[in-house]
């Protein structure tokens, strides 16, 4: 079960965003899906422990990370939770061995043996071992976002939160890596939240999407449950695809909006 009910404020002195998301699920792979600016990527920071809502609670599976009423809040590196940046955040400077060991180790300890089968492991998992001692300047974008979700689960988390994982890809790329996404939460059997403005991430990868718009879930969308790509657009606010495929059409009045055929 993952349990988010958060409520925080940031401002740069002359605009004020308030941010009052709440949403509850035990769905294998959320989206919070929504336009720029609707509050999805400060809902997933706060839930990793990287800001600090003001109110509310995070909870996931079973364990609370954050709980103003309590006056909890893990630190991030005790939340257990992989968080796969928009940009992958690689260090330019280490190999993809050392980026994908780098939150097991620090300026003191070393790797365990243990550990460092682990990286190995999913170096090969990821079909990155011919280019294990390589910098992240030499690697393709696919490859790149391989690393990062490699280092995102090396710490074995609770959880994988991802920010716009594909937005940084050629769209040629893009269905590919989301079918490799896919077969990856499936191996490692964690739940998962995926923030996107594409609808297509949506269809392709999430069992329950919630719509956020202005700080707020305003919707939730349950894919497993729906009868055509084309309903689930409509009660997302997406714009419909250029060549629905047969039988989308069935679909336009989701949630009690459009009109089915």
């Amino acid at each position: 079960m993952i349990d988010v009910a958060i409520q925080l404020s940031v401002s740069d002195g002359k605009r004020r965003f308030d941010l009052d998301a709440a949403f509850a699920t035990d769905a294998p792979v959320v989206a919070l899906y929504g336009p720029s600016g609707a509050g999805k990527s400060l809902t997933l920071q706060a839930m990793a422990g990287l800001i600090a809502p003001r109110l509310g609670h995070v909870r996931v599976a079973g364990k609370t990370l954050f709980d103003a009423g309590q006056s909890i809040s893990l630190p991030a590196r005790d939340r257990q939770v992989g968080y796969l940046f928009q940009s992958y955040a690689l260090f330019p400077h280490l190999s993809v061995r050392e980026n994908i060991a780098f939150g097991l180790t620090n300026w003191i300890k070393r790797l365990s043996a243990e550990d460092a089968q682990r990286v190995d492991d999913l170096i090969e998992s990821f079909g990155l071992s011919a280019m294990a001692a390589s910098r992240p300047a030499t690697l393709s974008g696919g490859q790149q976002q391989r690393v990062a979700l490699a280092r995102a689960l090396v710490c074995k988390p609770q959880v994988l939160l991802l920010d716009e994982p594909f937005a940084a890809l050629n769209p040629m790329l893009r269905q590919q890596l989301r079918e490799e996404l896919a077969a990856v939460r499936q191996r490692v059997g964690i739940p998962m939240v995926m923030i996107t403005h594409d609808i297509d991430d949506v269809l392709a990868l999430a069992n329950v999407a919630f719509l956020m718009e202005g700080g707020q879930v305003v919707r939730e969308v349950d894919l497993d449950r729906a009868e055509s790509r084309e309903r689930v657009r409509s009660a997302l606010n997406a714009e419909p695809a250029r060549s629905p495929r047969p039988n989308e059409a069935l679909l336009r009045a989701m949630l009690g909006e459009g009109k089915a055929p």
